[in-house]
């Protein structure tokens, strides 16, 4: 197989920029490095195209290993013919090699094998050559063996017919003929048989669509109700063409009809039929899982990379009802205020309890500098708000309220790591001190939770989790590393996604940090028990020290490429340190770049990356967070009236539409018809994770707690 070709023509990319690529992942360079640092050698491949790459070449050498195995299978046999050969070799997919491989692929023990077992090969063959000149029943006596167990003309017949039956069902043309037939015109049904208590099968109960056109969601649907035992699913089509074109193809005479229609009926109904039909639901699983990972992928990234509130000191409030609302101060660096953490009872049922409470966070509040409150979306959320704001506003406090998605929290609290952080401080009281974290950073306060308990995606728990997972901590490394991290600040949930270092570098980073004080300079990270000049030359570019002796360490400039900076740095005489952005900018536009390149060893692109970095050194990619302003009057779904309009945040996107949090402890869904009054294909187009959009009631089921939303009629 010509892998490469191979790659061309599935991912459109020159073949030499595939083989470079290629090539650096074989020696070890990580996807991020290989994106940032060599866009020269790969022809500035991002890491999208990286890592689908990555994933395709995978898949292709597992192809050609599986074809090598099935080629030295056969050859074994004795059955290996050039045209046979070059029909694996041309194969695209395991699905279809698989199918080439099931004649020679040796069986357990069945109908046909135990026929075999008993002579019955030979009349199989007689049957197939439909040789007339011999009467069937007169060539079927010739086997009869009491001892094998054929006892007459009928054993002898019905043996052969089993051997057949398996001939045919492992045909490949046949099976690919069925195939196309179902993809093309087959519809896949469901019929409810039972019902759950939230009705949650209810448009599946008598269904039916087409293969061709059913998205992913539904498929997801259908299995997720198939599981659950609450749909029976199947797969309708032409199943009387598909018998007669079976007929046509091993029937030449009409000698031996009747057996043959006997034969194809058992073939067919008994093993190409449900062999075919699950391989067809595995493929439409495997689409839509693929789409589901995108969707994931897409959500994943665009709450990662929202922008942080730095320099600000941040209530991180944990609202309840029974147990009332915890709330934990964290200071400009993030480190909690262990003097601030405590309970607050302003959602209790008791009036008392209720104005005692808020006496107590008046005093809070003018005590200590607070600029925003994070206040997490779950139970109590709303009701939380209103008193909060109504402080805030009696008072006269410049205080903010900032409404961050809980999930997740309490995974983190009742972690190994969050009882590592606070020893001290009970799971509850944790996940207030995470709500205000993830307002500051929210990359480096979600890297410490599993990606799949993030909670962004669509029929998350359907999906292969082995899968899942490495796709969302690619997700994950792409973010960390674009981004940065601060190596003297950064925690080992941080650190063990930065390109190069695992989870036992980050711990010896740490350990080395506790031991000999803040890193210096990024040299100094080859003092580092375990981290050697391979995994420095991975990591040192996306570590940053912001007051070192070394002002390039804070920028994403490659320790490779400071000769190169620092002569840039001394022909343009600026000053990272003390120059500001306009005087940086106009020093460097009297920069001559193709001068340079002419008498340097460096490329464009590179040059590009380095005189961007001098431009905003020490810079977040991220741009200034958005403050949601709360003006929704309603606080439970039994206050919302068809045709309000109201302020909401995108809190998950699905391939159907989005789900819009409307502080009324139930997301809304936006279906994709009524995203866009413009055509589009998926709400990814429009939309992102953490998006404040005007969103229109357009229904309200109260006791399903089902809430319809239109953006485009709320414009």
């Amino acid at each position: 197989m010509n892998i490469i070709k191979r790659l061309e023509e599935d991912l459109n990319l020159d073949g030499k920029r595939i083989e470079a690529a290629i090539k650096l992942i074989d020696e070890g360079n990580t996807i991020p490095f290989i994106a940032r640092y060599r866009k020269e050698v790969t022809g500035n491949m991002n890491d999208d195209e990286l890592r689908r790459l990555f994933e395709r070449l995978t898949y292709l050498r597992s192809l050609e290993e599986r074809m090598n195995t099935v080629i030295s299978s056969i050859e074994e046999q004795g059955k290996m013919t050039d045209e046979l050969k070059n029909q694996i070799e041309k194969v695209k997919t395991l699905s279809e090699l698989e199918d080439i491989y099931r004649p020679y692929k040796p069986k357990k023990k069945t109908r046909g094998s135990i026929a075999k077992e008993k002579g019955l090969e030979p009349l199989a063959k007689f049957i197939l050559e439909e040789n007339t000149s011999i009467n069937l029943y007169e060539k079927a006596k010739e086997f009869i063996c009491p001892d094998k167990g054929v006892n007459s003309i009928d054993d002898a017949i019905n043996y052969a017919k089993d051997i057949i039956a398996e001939i045919i069902s492992d045909d490949p043309e046949i099976r690919k003929l069925i195939k196309a037939e179902i993809n093309e015109k087959g519809r896949i049904s469901s019929k409810e048989v039972k019902t759950d208590e939230k009705n949650t099968y209810e448009m599946y109960k008598d269904y039916s669509e087409s293969v061709k056109s059913i998205p992913p969601h539904r498929i997801l649907a259908l299995n997720r109700g198939e599981n659950e035992k609450c749909l029976k699913i199947t797969i309708d089509y032409n199943e009387d063409k598909i018998i007669g074109c079976i007929l046509n193809k091993y029937s030449h005479k009409k000698s031996f009809f009747e057996i043959y229609e006997s034969i194809v009926n058992d073939s067919f109904k008994r093993l190409i039929k449900p062999s075919v039909e699950n391989e067809i639901r595995n493929e439409l699983f495997e689409r839509a899982s693929e789409k589901s990972f995108e969707v994931f992928k897409k959500n994943l990234k665009s709450l990662l990379m929202y922008p942080p509130l730095k320099g600000k000191d941040i209530l991180g409030f944990d609202p309840g009802f029974r147990t009332g609302c915890k709330y934990a101060l964290i200071d400009k660096l993030g480190n909690p205020n262990m003097k601030v953490i405590g309970v607050s009872y302003i959602t209790a049922n008791s009036k008392e309890q209720i104005e005692r409470s808020k006496a107590e966070l008046v005093t809070l509040f003018k005590k200590h500098h607070i600029d925003y409150i994070a206040l997490g979306n779950g139970t109590a959320s709303r009701e939380s708000e209103e008193v909060l704001s109504s402080i805030i506003k009696e008072n006269n406090l410049n205080i903010k309220i900032y409404i961050v998605n809980e999930s997740g929290a309490s995974v983190y609290s009742a972690s190994k790591l969050g009882e590592e952080e606070f020893k001290e401080l009970p799971v509850e009281k944790r996940s207030a001190i995470s709500l205000a974290r993830r307002l500051m950073d929210p990359l480096s306060e979600l890297v410490k939770i599993d990606p799949k308990s993030i909670g962004v995606g669509q029929y998350q728990h359907d999906l292969d989790q082995k899968k899942l997972g490495e796709v969302l901590s690619g997700v994950v490394e792409d973010c960390v590393n674009s981004v940065g991290v601060n190596l003297n600040t950064a925690s080992v949930s941080l650190l063990k996604y930065v390109s190069g270092i695992n989870k036992s570098i980050a711990n010896s980073i740490y350990d080395y940090r506790l031991a000999h004080g803040e890193f210096k300079n990024r040299k100094e990270l080859l003092n580092v028990p375990k981290l050697g000049e391979k995994a420095f030359t991975q990591c040192a570019g996306f570590l940053r020290i912001i007051d070192g002796n070394e002002p390039l360490d804070n920028t994403s400039v490659h320790p490779e490429s400071y000769p190169i900076a620092k002569e840039i740095i001394k022909e343009t005489k600026i000053d990272l340190l003390t120059d500001d952005e306009e005087t940086l900018k106009l020093k460097l536009s009297l920069f001559n770049k193709d001068k340079f390149l002419n008498s340097h060893q460096v490329g464009m692109l590179t040059l590009n990356d380095i005189i961007g970095e001098l431009l905003k050194p020490g810079r977040d990619i991220r741009d200034d967070v958005k403050i949601v302003e709360l003006d929704n009057s309603v606080k439970k779904i039994e206050d919302l009236k068809v045709g309000m309009i109201l302020t909401g945040t995108v809190r998950n996107i699905a391939d159907f539409g989005a789900f819009i949090d409307i502080n009324v402890h139930q997301d809304g869904l936006v279906h994709i018809s009524e995203i866009s009054s413009k055509y589009i294909k998926h709400p990814s187009e429009i939309l992102s994770i953490n998006d404040i959009v005007k969103v229109k009631v357009i229904s309200v089921d109260v006791p399903k707690k089902r809430i319809g939303l239109s953006i485009k009629q709320a414009k």
